[in-house]
């Protein structure tokens, strides 16, 4: 029979382009931040999840098993995840099975990513997800990918680029009152970011978030011990992931179609037949401007096309009617892939149980919903939260 699964403590290092700090001691301090906010000692913790993106960021083969000595993974069942950027949803999610299945009664959770050690740059790590047939010849990279796919959703809804630009804008101030964030700036405009460089038309330099170190960590917590923990849980509510045909060239692009699948899956579970209404708040991922617009769609937040419209008129402003990215998201924090899973899932633990500080959601906010979305814009990962 399965169990409800709590929220109980969550942990979060700096995000920045390159930390000081190794793979092992990311994981430590993540993990010791949650350890210390739930009250719980590693010999109270069942099992280890480890979510972490390529092995060659960190240049170390199977880095899973080279992490699980700063994770408290040593002498535990211990296992790791990854499934791209889909991974800061996905870890979580692995969690929650572990903990709803039985298998375990308190689950530590961690995300760390090591961006900073893959030179010249992290994207060299992409060089060959690619089909050495079919794509491998165009010498392709993500932001010329993603540039496809951002100019056909303006495309087919006759988008404006400054109503991109305002979620860059949106979550970069928004990071203003995020501890860990990479590039927030409260004084950035939409004129900033149209004048800022060209990537891959239409995509710009700020349009991009950007490569991080960081790392993450959740606890999770079965029904049948959480009140020796807390008197006031934050419940996981559902969870859902799919994934698409890796032949991106055989899909329209305008629509995430697999987000949609899995936010349904996640709904299902969640008892939750009206997203719009029902849902208070979300962290879509959004490793570009664009991505929080179609992810929105994605999960059924807003009508095809409509996201760039409720934007404009402030309905995804932290005091909006529907906040979206109030963590300050990926733009504004930072992207170490796995670790995002700082803003896309303990952000909602920290939100619905009034910890999130500057952050803060006003209205006492109880159903959150997080995504991430990863491999060559195929993979999608929704987690729902409520409030106990």
């Amino acid at each position: 029979m399965k169990k409800d699964v709590a929220v109980i403590g969550a942990g979060m290092t700096l995000f920045r382009r390159r930390l000081k700090e190794t793979g092992k001691e990311l994981s430590y301090l993540a993990a010791k931040m949650a350890m210390e906010e739930a009250g719980i000692q590693k010999d109270d913790i069942d099992m280890v999840v480890m979510g972490t993106a390529p092995d060659a960021f960190d240049g170390i083969h199977m880095k899973g098993e080279n992490l699980l000595d700063g994770a408290a993974g040593a002498g535990k069942p211990y296992v790791r995840v990854f499934n791209g950027g889909g991974t800061g949803v996905f870890a979580p999610i692995a969690g929650w099975w572990h903990v709803a299945s039985g298998v375990a009664d308190v689950c530590l959770v961690i995300a760390e990513e090591k961006m900073g050690s893959c030179y010249p740059h992290p994207q060299t790590a992409f060089r060959h997800i690619w089909d050495p047939i079919l794509d491998r010849p165009l010498k392709p990279n993500l932001v010329w990918l993603f540039a496809m796919e951002m100019n056909r959703y303006m495309t087919v809804h006759n988008i404006k680029k400054e109503d991109i630009a305002r979620v860059s804008v949106k979550n970069k101030r928004n990071a203003v009152g995020h501890p860990c964030a990479q590039l927030a700036d409260p004084h950035i405009t939409v004129d900033d970011v149209l004048n800022s460089e060209i990537m891959a038309w239409p995509v710009q330099r700020l349009d991009i978030s950007p490569p991080s170190d960081g790392a993450s960590a959740l606890l999770f917590c079965s029904e049948d011990v959480v009140r020796q923990y807390t008197d006031d849980p934050v419940w996981i509510d559902g969870v859902g992931w799919s994934i698409d045909s890796t032949m991106w060239t055989n899909r329209d692009l305008y629509f995430p179609r697999y987000v949609s699948k899995a936010a349904k899956m996640a709904y299902k579970m969640a008892g939750i037949h009206n997203p719009r209404k029902e849902i208070d708040f979300a962290e879509p991922y959004d490793p570009f401007d664009y991505k929080e617009l179609h992810h929105m769609e994605g999960l059924l937040l807003c009508d095809k096309g409509e996201a760039p419209i409720l934007t404009r008129e402030g309905v995804t402003q932290r005091d909006g009617d529907l906040p979206i990215c109030p963590s300050g998201g990926l733009l504004g924090v930072g992207n170490p892939i796995a670790a995002t899973m700082g803003q896309k899932a303990c952000e909602l633990y920290w939100q619905l149980s009034g910890k999130a500080g500057k952050r803060q959601i006003p209205d006492d906010p109880m159903v959150g919903v997080g995504q991430a979305w990863g491999d060559i814009m195929q993979m999608a990962t929704v987690i729902a939260m409520r409030r106990g």
